[in-house]
């Protein structure tokens, strides 16, 4: 073979290798969300908005950050979230300043998004990912899921395995503990707890706790004093000391006798994001230190 003729081989290959990493760069993707809808990008998002801040942290952890161009207030993790554009708050989300971003793709999270505002988005034709994780795996799906559409599948993968690693030594450690009785709540008037439905409720049960109203069908139901009174926790967690003080009158709950009631993280405990396993760590841990003074002694 001539070199002349090598050269136009070697020209014919390079256009086609372009051709082949333009196709690529805007091929048609598709993934399912966290309820198992299929959501279909003509290309991978390159601007993107997220509605609740679990919903931020499981872009950013899926490699998407470089690709977000909004967010709602109190994303405030990883720092870079701080600095996005708001698009509105707990008051409620400004579908006007979701389109002057020009958002391809919106994550919401399904329990914290008006389903109106779900269909305005969808009217407007923007992408929408609802994330929806109840059990403790359904982190890394959503992730991974994220990191499809967005393009950025190794990074997600990498997040995810992660993830799923950090969850399954947390179950290694803390098989065969003593089973306690936990109260989660989650707010004091009106009084809301979660149920074995809820990723939370998955969290109390890895870190070998038996959630107090755990066979309650709503992933959040409401109860009342009376029932905690009489289901004796013997150990109450909740975001702060001061919100668990409205037991302090009850020397019945053995939560209130011996002093096992326990402020924990919330941004790590109650948001379903890939930071998820160090608050299921932080609470597995607040659980033995409520077995030692229980004298319940850890095998």
């Amino acid at each position: 073979m001539s070199i002349t003729t090598m050269q136009i081989v070697l020209q014919r290959l390079a256009v086609l290798l372009f051709l082949c990493v333009g196709l690529a760069a805007h091929a048609q993707v598709t993934a399912r969300d966290g309820t198992g809808a299929p959501v279909t990008l003509a290309q991978p998002a390159q601007r993107i908005i997220t509605l609740a801040p679990s919903a931020t942290e499981l872009a950013y952890a899926a490699g998407a950050g470089a690709r977000m161009v909004g967010t709602v207030a109190f994303s405030d993790y990883p720092p870079a979230a701080k600095r996005l554009p708001r698009v509105g708050d707990l008051m409620g989300v400004s579908l006007e300043a979701i389109l002057r971003l020009r958002p391809d793709l919106v994550v919401v999270w399904k329990d914290g998004t008006a389903p109106q505002l779900l269909q305005r988005l969808r009217d407007a034709q923007v992408a929408v990912f609802v994330s929806h994780p109840l059990a403790l795996d359904d982190v890394a799906g959503e992730l991974l899921a994220l990191g499809k559409l967005s393009g950025t599948e190794p990074v997600a993968s990498r997040a995810a395995a992660a993830y799923r690693q950090k969850i399954a030594d947390l179950r290694t450690r803390y098989h065969g503990r003593p089973q306690v009785s936990v109260f989660y709540q989650m707010s004091q008037a009106p009084l809301f707890t979660v149920s074995d439905a809820s990723y939370i409720g998955a969290v109390l049960q890895l870190c070998g706790g038996r959630n107090l109203f755990g066979a309650l069908a709503a992933p959040a139901p409401q109860v009342g004093r009376e029932a905690v009174v009489a289901g004796k926790p013997q150990v109450m967690l909740a975001a702060s000391t001061q919100e668990l003080a409205i037991w302090d009158s009850w020397k019945a709950i053995p939560a209130v006798a011996h002093g096992t009631r326990y402020a924990i993280d919330v941004d790590l405990a109650s948001r379903p994001g890939p930071r998820l396993a160090e608050g299921a760590e932080a609470i597995c841990a607040t659980l033995d230190r409520a077995r030692r003074v229980l004298g319940l002694t850890p095998r």
